[in-house]
């Protein structure tokens, strides 16, 4: 009787020694919605592009430039004696407006305020955020942002729509620079 119990005991220790199996998930998925999402996305942007190009050739007197961070823009005011352009930890004073591609104003100077920003400190959607930081004091620039460097998919939640590119002049005031850099 002791042996059939010692077998079944060292049975029993064989089997719960033996090494985990991987669980298989219960359903897989392709990446055929990330595949899907990423032509969209592409589409959007394309779209977005010939409209931008459009108005750019529509108004051949303003002089254009592309930024490298995906946006268009031209000066309205441009003070070229400055050498001043602000760096991390700044702070920006400046008014700006947001309008449609097609030129209806989203939130006006006024609505906006004046604005402080402490460059790349706060939040600021990522193209105005960059198109500060080619501004300087006096200036007034006009900048085409495409949806992705507006306020992408969500929009504000508010009057900005979802996937809306935009059109913002933004004038800086001024730049007081960050006392706290290293010297």
């Amino acid at each position: 009787m002791n042996k059939i119990i010692t077998l079944i005991v060292l049975m029993l220790l064989l089997a719960a020694c033996k090494s985990p199996e991987a669980r298989r998930p219960v359903s897989s998925t392709s990446g055929s919605f990330i595949d899907a999402s990423v032509a969209r996305n592409i589409k959007l942007k394309e779209k977005e592009q010939a409209y931008i190009k459009k108005i750019m050739d529509a108004n051949p007197d303003e002089n254009y430039i592309a930024s490298e961070n995906g946006f268009w823009y031209y000066y309205n005011t441009k003070q070229p004696d400055s050498l001043i352009t602000p760096d991390f930890g700044d702070i920006v004073n400046f008014n700006y407006n947001i309008k449609t591609l097609n030129g209806q104003v989203i939130y006006s100077k006024e609505e906006m305020k004046t604005q402080n920003y402490v460059m790349d400190k706060q939040e600021l959607f990522s193209g105005l955020r960059e198109g500060l930081k080619l501004m300087r004091p006096g200036e007034t620039v006009t900048f085409m942002f495409p949806s992705q460097k507006a306020y992408g998919y969500y929009g504000d939640e508010n009057r900005i729509k979802t996937n809306a590119p935009l059109i913002c002049e933004v004038s800086v005031n001024s730049i007081i620079e960050n006392q706290l850099k290293e010297q």
